[in-house]
């Protein structure tokens, strides 16, 4: 194994052949949360995410009208249940073991636990019809009015989806997938050359974004294909997600958006479509990600914070959130901050984590470029493992997509410790802007072995490596 002095000799070889760089430690200009002692920080966050408590009452949909045979449209007895829970101040909304068809969304309201016991599982409708009339949300990072996610709640308080169950989008090559167009995936998603597209659509939505058109006045739904979250809630306080299984959806998988105050813990997310991001926090403070799975088609976890124009107008970062204990299989990164960050991300910490797959591509990932902006500082990562990715271990691209504009994203106060990685693509991609370099990145007490080819460092000031070691 080559120690630290070197991989730091390896390093200074790439930096000729590629950009200047120098290997220091910060003097200067650091707030209390970015240091390495940061996670002192962790405990006062993880005091202030308390997930919500329910009355002790249940309101079983078979008592409204639900079959749990497969076929039955049992939409109109989850919303008559979910009224009479939110009537009589809260609870649990039950599915017991069976298959629940629904055509259409299940909307939540406050007070409002909606529990599927083991067996139950909730097979949404795959015909986009049924989720109109639009609502408020968030197409990858831009607000307008568009189909309703598959469960959807906004402005409520004190919600959760809990229990053993399934919620099935029934997504795939026949229904919702087809809209993404081109895709380099390794999943047939149904398109074909000559099919329908969302790329007009995405190209229009930027451009009433970038016109400051109001949110509520970019109305898709049936007037385009832009396809919605799976779970998203909206402006909601006090949430919990925990137990469930999420398979098969449209698009992203778990999308809480503006929420605070949030708890995801133990749910298996396993979908493998276009922009199957597991779970995407997006302008989200104080959140706690622990003990999950993700088998997904894009990235396990995504925080955001808004896209370009858009994310700059809100102006709300993703802040305070800790990610722990969770297993990342096949998917574009295991942790990834970005790319819609134009509202800035700051205070992540990752831990006790274990990412292994052919098909999973990164381990720890940001990107963003100067069309987006934003700034993404002070993530905390330690002990994680990592059993095999195809790319770079650590990898930062501010070049991301070959986008520019005039908004360079500052990205600092990086401090990794304890990776421990087995195979990978390389150790180390950092990939800054001329001009805009990343600052203050530590990597310590960390092995990467049987590396495919060495780091690549381009724009980083300030890099430090401590007891660094990689393979002959």
């Amino acid at each position: 194994m080559r120690t630290t002095r070197l991989l730091t000799l390896i390093l200074g070889l790439v930096v000729v052949l590629h950009a200047a760089i120098v290997v220091a430690r910060e003097s200067g200009r650091v707030d209390e949360v970015a240091t390495a002692t940061g996670w002192d920080h962790v405990p006062a966050i993880l005091q202030r995410i308390k997930p919500p408590g329910f009355p002790d009452r249940d309101f079983v949909v078979v008592d409204f009208g639900a079959v749990g045979d497969g076929a039955t449209d049992c939409k109109p007895a989850f919303d008559r249940a979910i009224a009479a829970c939110l009537e009589q101040g809260g609870g649990r909304v039950v599915a017991p073991k069976g298959k629940w068809v629904v055509n259409g969304p299940i909307h939540l309201k406050s007070r409002v636990n909606l529990y599927l016991e083991r067996g139950a599982t909730i097979r949404f409708s795959s015909d986009p019809k049924h989720y109109l009339p639009a609502v408020f949300t968030r197409f990858e990072g831009t607000e307008l009015m568009n189909y309703s996610p598959l469960v959807y709640a906004i402005d409520q308080e004190n919600i959760a989806i809990t229990g053993e169950g399934t919620l099935d989008g029934q997504a795939g090559p026949k229904a919702w997938w087809p809209w993404k167009g081109p895709w380099g995936g390794d999943v047939d998603h149904g398109w074909r050359e000559g099919d329908p597209n969302q790329l007009a659509d995405v190209q229009r939505l930027g451009e009433l974004s970038d016109a400051a058109v109001p949110p509520t006045e970019r109305v898709f739904g049936d007037k385009g294909l832009l396809r919605p979250s799976f779970v998203q809630f909206y402006r909601c306080k006090n949430v919990l997600i925990e137990g469930v299984t999420v398979t098969n959806a449209p698009m992203w998988l778990l999308h809480p958006v503006l929420c605070e105050n949030l708890t995801i813990r133990g749910v298996t997310v396993r979908s493998h479509g276009p922009n199957n991001d597991g779970c995407n926090p997006e302008s989200c403070r104080d959140v706690l990600i622990e003990n999950c799975t993700f088998d997904t088609g894009d990235d396990c976890i995504a925080i955001k914070s808004g896209r370009n124009a858009d994310g700059r107008r809100l102006a709300r970062p993703s802040e305070n959130i800790v990610i722990r204990g969770c297993t990342m299989k096949d998917g574009h990164g295991g942790v990834t901050l970005g790319s819609e960050m134009s509202g800035g991300i700051r205070n992540v910490f990752v831990e006790d984590c274990s990412m292994s797959s052919p098909r999973l591509d990164r381990a720890i990932r940001l990107k963003s470029n100067s069309l987006r902006g934003g700034f993404l500082e002070n993530l905390f990562v330690r002990n994680i493992r990592v059993g095999e990715v195809s790319d770079a271990v650590i990898h930062i691209d501010l070049r991301y997509n070959d986008e520019t504009g005039e908004h360079n994203p500052v990205v600092r106060n990086l401090f990794i410790d304890g990776v421990k990685s087995q195979k990978s693509g390389r150790p180390l991609f950092l990939l800054g802007i001329e001009g805009q370099p990343i600052q203050n990145v530590v990597v310590s007490n960390s092995r990467f072995e049987n590396a495919a080819k060495p780091s690549v460092i381009e724009y980083v000031d300030e890099l430090a490596l401590r007891n660094v070691m990689q393979p002959e």
